[in-house]
Parts: C-alpha cells; sequence; structure tokens
C-alpha cells in the first residue's frame, strides 16, 4: 500500500508564496500535484519523474509554481511562487506508477494525499 502524506497549507494574499511538501512511502514513481476548487473538476498541476529530470506544467502555474523532490527523503514539494485569488483550492499530492508523468486526468491515478487548503485573498 503506497501512502501520501501532505503539508503547508495555509492561507496567504495574493502575489505571495507557499510550498506544499507530500512525504511518500515508495519514491521510485513520478510524484505530483492536482488541485480542486469549490464547483469545479479536479485539474492537474504539476508532476515530476522520479529522477528529477524531467517535469511538466499547467499552462495556467507555468513560471510561478516548481515542483521538484529529495528522494534521500521520500518527498515532493510544490513552491508557489506570485500566487492569485484563482490558485485558491484544495490540492492533492498523487503518484504515478508508470513514472512518465504524461497523464493529465485524475481518472488514471490510484493513489493520493489527504488534501492540504491553499487560501489566496486578493
Amino acid at each position: 500500500q503506497i501512502e501520501l502524506v501532505e503539508s503547508g497549507g495555509g492561507s496567504v494574499q495574493a502575489g505571495g508564496s507557499l510550498t506544499l511538501s507530500c512525504a511518500a512511502s515508495a519514491f521510485r514513481y513520478a510524484l505530483g500535484w492536482f488541485r480542486q476548487a469549490p464547483g469545479k473538476e479536479r485539474e492537474f498541476v504539476a508532476i515530476i519523474t522520479s529522477s528529477g529530470v524531467s517535469t511538466r506544467y499547467a499552462d495556467s502555474v507555468k513560471g510561478r509554481f516548481t515542483i521538484s523532490r529529495d528522494n534521500a527523503k521520500n518527498t515532493v514539494y510544490l513552491q508557489m511562487n506570485r500566487l492569485k485569488p484563482e490558485d485558491t483550492a484544495i490540492y492533492y499530492c498523487v503518484v504515478d506508477l508508470t513514472d512518465r508523468g504524461l497523464e493529465s486526468s485524475p481518472n488514471e491515478y490510484d493513489y493520493w494525499g489527504q488534501g492540504s487548503q491553499v487560501t489566496v485573498s486578493s
């Protein structure tokens, strides 16, 4: 059983920064982040392969968010800069067993973190 434990959520003003972390029980897989705002579908945010060489971002966060990982700690991070009110959502850590990081549909993933609330005020 693969488990993902998230931390680092909170509230910030527009233009501020937050960093989320997710500790995984297994780490030789791609790890990523999805988010879900109230009344909206869960959407892809970012993903990184096990080697850390390949990353992919949603257009809405590219240039503002950075995904990284520390394999020695079995942990993936999401650094969020220049936050906007539309970034407000529950953020979920996810594992990709294919280690390709190519699938953007939440229906293709089986293991999820518990969710972290991020609130950005204007």
